[in-house]
């Protein structure tokens, strides 16, 4: 194979018409690369006992930071959009039930990092986590804080998602009384057909209150999450909710595409797939995000993300991207379907209720399936990192750490991304990769090139004859 010339010489930014265009061949037809190697890899005849083995050998001999993630489940009301692990239930006692099980795999797992590793981030996800009532919110953190060590000054990132049918003043003066300062609201659209079309009716006011009671508290950072590609959403619709986002002036914006996958969610049998906006249309919606929301002042921050275009914001985004990128931060997932990143290894939790009860009632690890990270795996999961939340790679800092040579190893991806090269999304240069303000949208996509894992499913489906992007979603 003749090597890549690698450009020395920056291209001009596309247009948002021209990446419209653009985006009729890339658009949907990467996967949600979170983490790296995805569920889809995880192994069912995985031991947790060789797991626990190594944690036991390795965790007590540092003290670097570690994050946490706690899942809580529970819905009072199923929204159809939602692709999440998550249990609908009004039934009294059941998040007590919950949580005393939480307690158990807690006070499992805690003893391995102990008290020598600060927790520098925190996240409680869902689920609803303000479906929890004050008391049980009370409960989980003493808890937490009584097996783990959590901050008290501003340098940590504690973060809770809030439904704003579920909570009111006095749970957000709570949250802070209780260590949080990041609220992540889940917004999704406000145009009332299309709530009606998701079952997930809020209103305009609820929302702005709360994000008053926000404010109030002083919460470092406010993030809404909206999605595009809602049934009965189009350009109209989606202008008019995002001029009700810009007017409350959330620090952050996640807008992520919907896909529709019935056979794999079954809550989306809920949404009438004709009411769908078709490729097109969802394109559109796109342009319009990153039109609307740049002339409002926000940058788009690579998957998914807009940040409002602040010094402090811009520091803390900073400060947390080397951190996730540049160090070794492991990630501690607690509670029903969580994952962990630990080391070389990444583990997932039992995925049903009853299953986790049992294993936690004997007092038994969680764990249901992972896998052990190889070195290829290791290299790829810093390269999408990187691509993910800085959106480059820098060779040099690669080769060091994993002791390569990046054009070589990887020369192949590197001819596939010429395509995007010279469509002025990517910049392709001696010493490193840069993903240009006009393919940020298209992040996924160059991740997608280092995925060896869609790589080998999408040239297994090319030869049965299924669509590449069937593989993963």
């Amino acid at each position: 194979m003749v090597p890549l010339q690698l450009a020395t010489t920056f291209r001009p930014q596309v247009s948002l018409d021209d990446q419209a265009e653009l985006a009729s061949g890339y658009f949907q037809n990467a996967p949600h690369l979170i983490s790296y190697p995805t569920e889809q890899q995880f192994r069912t005849d995985f031991l947790p006992n060789e797991f626990s083995t190594w944690e036991n050998q390795n965790s007590q001999s540092t003290s670097s930071p570690l994050s946490l993630y706690v899942h809580l489940p529970f819905c009072k009301q199923l929204c159809y959009f939602c692709s999440s692990n998550k249990t609908i239930t009004r039934q009294e006692g059941a998040v007590s039930k919950y949580l005393t099980h939480l307690q158990s795999e807690i006070s499992m797992r805690a003893k391995n990092p102990g008290k020598q590793r600060p927790i520098t981030s925190m996240h409680w996800g869902g689920g609803t986590p303000s479906y929890l009532d004050s008391a049980e919110i009370t409960r989980l953190m003493y808890t937490l804080a009584s097996h783990f060590n959590l901050l008290a000054d501003t340098d940590k990132q504690y973060s809770i998602e809030i439904d704003p049918r579920c909570a009111d003043a006095a749970k957000i003066a709570l949250l802070k009384g209780l260590g949080f300062n990041q609220i992540s609201m889940g917004v999704q659209d406000f145009d009332p057909l299309v709530q009606r079309a998701i079952n997930r009716v809020q209103s305009y006011r609820a929302v702005a209150e709360l994000v008053d009671s926000v404010r109030a508290h002083g919460f470092a950072t406010l993030t809404f999450d909206l999605i595009y590609g809602l049934p009965h959403q189009d350009t109209r619709t989606l202008s008019e909710s995002l001029k009700k986002v810009i007017d409350l002036r959330p620090d952050c914006i996640a807008c992520r595409g919907y896909h529709h996958m019935p056979n794999v969610f079954s809550s989306h049998y809920g949404i009438d797939r004709t009411a769908l906006p078709n490729r097109s249309q969802s394109v559109a919606l796109l342009k319009l995000i990153h039109e609307t929301l740049g002339d409002a002042g926000y940058e788009n921050d690579g998957v998914d993300h807009f940040v409002l275009a602040n010094d402090a914001l811009v520091a803390q985004r900073g400060s947390q991207a080397s951190r996730q990128t540049n160090s070794q931060c492991d990630l501690l997932g607690l509670g029903v379907s969580a994952i962990s990143h630990i080391g070389e290894y990444v583990v997932q939790n039992e995925l049903f209720l009853d299953r986790y009860y049992q294993r936690t009632a004997l007092y038994e690890s969680p764990i249901h399936r992972g896998l052990k990270l190889s070195e290829d795996d290791k290299i790829r999961r810093f390269i999408i990192r990187s691509f993910a939340i800085n959106q480059q790679l820098n060779f040099d800092e690669l080769n060091t750490r994993f002791g390569i040579s990046f054009p070589q190893m990887f020369a192949s991806e590197l001819s596939s991304l010429r395509e995007m090269h010279d469509r002025g999304l990517v910049e392709i240069g001696d010493h490193k990769i840069c993903v240009t303000t006009s393919g940020r949208p298209f992040v996924r996509n160059v991740c997608t090139y280092f995925d060896s894992y869609l790589k080998y499913n999408r040239f297994a489906n090319l030869a049965s004859g299924k669509s590449p992007e069937a593989t993963r979603n």
